[in-house]
């Protein structure tokens, strides 16, 4: 193996800068010439693909977002879009892919490994956290402290007006998100994917926090929430409730970017070289994550098809923390 290629794809997450750092920086101590592909996928089917040494990647890793730029590829979907994509690779003499991204990507990766064989090993960059065969994926320590500073000032806002809000966070399918800044904000209570509230729960949550004198509350919602968007769950609540002054807060893409946390950079450090040196040592269709502190490699089928639950131990946490 020579030439090696590196790219970001799906939505960004803070820490991918320095993934993308470490994988030219360990290309380069590994005596390999390594290229940035713009813009995922497409810019993959379009040859958009330079040349990086490291100077190139100096003064990034505190940068969020990617400085290789990310993009939705429809075209990349078929057949005739991967095969352009690898022959643009072949005239670029790529030998290995490493590719930063989530379950999308990776799920595009393995097909276009099975379809043309070239050795693709992924970094989990995600803010989400849902992908297995890691404990954390790049980006997420970042979006967890940008949703906690939110949080913290919205109950500023609510203890000044005895007001409830209902605090919508990212997480399509899964409560990482919202679980951990949850309870790190002191949240009343968290509505997520994993665990089993009703209306009626919030409901009698509130109505119970009001009974014992708290002047403000906060709920936490993932949008991925099976019960509906933090609107929607305001507008039931307040419906079967009196004298509470509910509001809704959507904290969006704010969560994506902002500079990364240390965990982030150096989450995104150790897979970024452990992808350069998995492709060396021969593996390929793998995600290179961190288990218990470990440096591991899970193959593409079981990093995108396997669930990665939460520990309902936190659930809990929230329960008893609440009273």
């Amino acid at each position: 193996m020579k030439r090696i290629a590196v790219f970001t794809s799906g939505g960004d997450a803070p820490g991918m800068n320095a993934c993308i750092r470490a994988v030219v920086r360990a290309a380069t101590y590994h005596n390999l010439e390594v290229f940035g592909i713009m813009r995922g996928y497409e810019g993959m089917i379009r040859g958009r693909i330079q040349r990086m040494e490291s100077h190139n990647v100096s003064n990034t890793i505190q940068k969020g977002g990617t400085i290789l730029k990310s993009a939705r590829s429809e075209e990349f979907r078929t057949h005739e879009g991967r095969k352009k994509a690898y022959q643009q690779l072949r005239h670029f003499d790529i030998d290995g892919l490493v590719a930063i991204g989530g379950d999308g990507t990776f799920t595009a990766a393995k097909i276009f490994y099975e379809e043309f064989g070239i050795p693709i090993i992924g970094c989990p960059g995600t803010i989400d956290n849902d992908i297995y065969g890691t404990d954390y994926t790049i980006g997420y320590d970042t979006a967890v402290n940008t949703a906690l500073e939110a949080i913290d000032k919205i109950r500023d806002t609510a203890d000044s007006h005895n007001r409830v809000f209902f605090v919508e966070v990212m997480g399509r399918d899964s409560g990482y998100i919202a679980v951990q800044s949850g309870i790190g904000g002191g949240a009343e209570m968290i509505v997520a994917p994993e665990n089993s509230n009703t209306t009626e729960d919030i409901t009698n949550a509130l109505k119970k926090g009001k009974l014992q004198h708290k002047a403000s509350a906060i709920v936490l919602v993932a949008e991925g929430e099976v019960m509906g968007n933090a609107t929607k769950l305001a507008s039931e609540v307040k419906a079967a409730t009196e004298g509470l002054d509910i509001r809704v807060t959507t904290l969006g893409h704010i969560q994506r970017g902002g500079s990364p946390t240390a965990l982030d950079r150096i989450l995104a450090s150790r897979t970024g070289i452990g992808a350069v040196e998995g492709l060396l040592d021969g593996k390929a269709c793998m995600m290179a994550g961190i288990r218990n502190n470990h440096l591991v490699y899970t193959p593409f089928e079981e990093a995108i098809n396997k669930k990665k639950p939460i520990n309902q131990e936190l659930l809990r946490m929230v329960e008893i923390l609440s009273i």
